[in-house]
């Protein structure tokens, strides 16, 4: 199964899901929904690691 290569950003089922649903929307307020959902999702999902000492 070839997967998108956004789906390496977007980690969780329903974040997939998601994504897949609104890929398919047309117009520019479906485009600017879907920038939207992958800015945040991609923010939502970074493994960002705190320094701790």
């Amino acid at each position: 199964m070839n997967q998108p290569i956004i789906f390496s950003f977007i980690k969780t089922e329903c974040g997939r899901a998601k994504y897949n649903q609104l890929i398919d929307r047309k117009g520019i307020a479906g485009k600017v929904r879907l920038f939207w959902f992958i800015l945040i999702a991609i923010i939502k999902d970074w493994n960002i690691k705190e320094d701790t000492k």
